[in-house]
């Protein structure tokens, strides 16, 4: 097993003023002050900016990247914020919504391309229904295929991610799980697609997100991750581990397992709490975690969980991982 050293990045729209539907949080900053603080972040070298609200034009990015001397990790198209896409954009009934949030990903494709992304990632949050006999299931999964298709086959070398949630802004989101994610990816059909595995959104699902991750990373598709914790009722975008910390040493462990090398990107939301020192957080207990596992006898615990004697299984956990001695 080739051992990997964790890149962490950060979604820049967290580096500044966030808001729930009764606060405000922390102060305004623009795209410069961001990528300042996101360099001041320690273990931080990459951040996923959101296009097209977030960044304008491609000069201005690469410049405070080389600056704060930080990198991509991806870009994030939002189609839902737009008056069009509050009922779908990629699912709408009308053909020039959809155009327009097809648009919405080329334009992303292209940006990213230019500023040195080697990914872009889409969480259709706004494609989804409420109620019985809401919508045409059918019609609208038709919808959502043809959508991602033409927009996964733009620009190919710039693969399109999409990032599953089982609600928000919709009462339940069309593609609202793993499973549901690589089905879609099958009838879509491309080879350069994948998913962003969100951890909270995956625990929220009621998913186990190390299964998660052995199952992309068994399917013919790559896989981009989110990480980030909550209490399972909803999408808090607490810190790592505060929650479901042995979900989350799992978790890695099973990104260790399959090798992978891609950034751990914070979809966290620090509200309440101090912003660099929630970052760092995420970067210091995933860094002690990540690290503490390669120094375990892996081939005793594969054995372990190979021979399902759970008890045998949870005392290697008791005195090797949790260090309870």
């Amino acid at each position: 097993m080739k051992k990997i050293t964790p890149k962490h990045a950060v979604i820049c729209a967290f580096l500044g003023q966030t808001r729930d539907r009764f606060h405000q949080y922390n102060e305004v900053r623009n795209l410069e002050e961001k990528l300042k603080l996101a360099g001041q972040i320690p273990g931080v070298s990459g951040i996923e900016a959101v296009f097209p609200y977030e960044v304008k034009g491609t000069s201005q990015l690469i410049e405070l990247l080389k600056k704060n001397n930080l990198s991509l990790a991806a870009i994030n198209v939002n189609v839902k914020a737009e008056p069009e896409f509050r009922d779908g954009g990629l699912t709408s009934i009308d053909k020039a919504i959809r155009e327009k949030a097809i648009c919405f990903i080329k334009e992303a494709k292209d940006f990213a391309k230019a500023v040195g992304a080697n990914k872009v990632t889409c969480c259709p949050l706004g494609d989804g229904y409420e109620f019985s006999f809401h919508c045409h299931y059918a019609k609208m999964w038709k919808y959502l295929v043809e959508s991602f298709r033409e927009a996964g086959e733009y620009c190919p070398e710039i693969p399109l991610f999409i990032e599953y949630k089982p609600s928000e802004t919709r009462g339940r989101c069309f593609v609202d799980t793993a499973a549901k994610a690589l089905v879609l990816l099958n009838d879509i059909g491309l080879g350069e697609m994948g998913i962003t595995v969100d951890f909270g959104h995956s625990i929220y699902g009621q998913e186990n997100p190390a299964e998660v991750i052995a199952m992309l990373a068994e399917s013919r598709y790559p896989y981009y991750v989110h990480i980030n914790d909550n209490d399972g009722r909803w999408d808090w975008d607490y810190m790592v581990g505060t929650r479901h910390l042995l979900d989350y040493i799992e978790f890695l462990y099973y990104l260790q397992e399959y090798e992978y090398d891609d950034f751990l990107t914070s979809d966290t939301s620090p509200t309440r709490w101090d912003i660099k020192g929630t970052f760092t957080v995420n970067t210091r207990l995933t860094n002690k975690i990540w690290n503490h596992l390669y120094e375990l006898n892996r081939d005793q615990l594969r054995s372990l969980i190979s021979a399902r004697d759970y008890l045998k299984t949870w005392s290697f956990i008791e005195n090797e991982i949790l260090a309870l001695r």
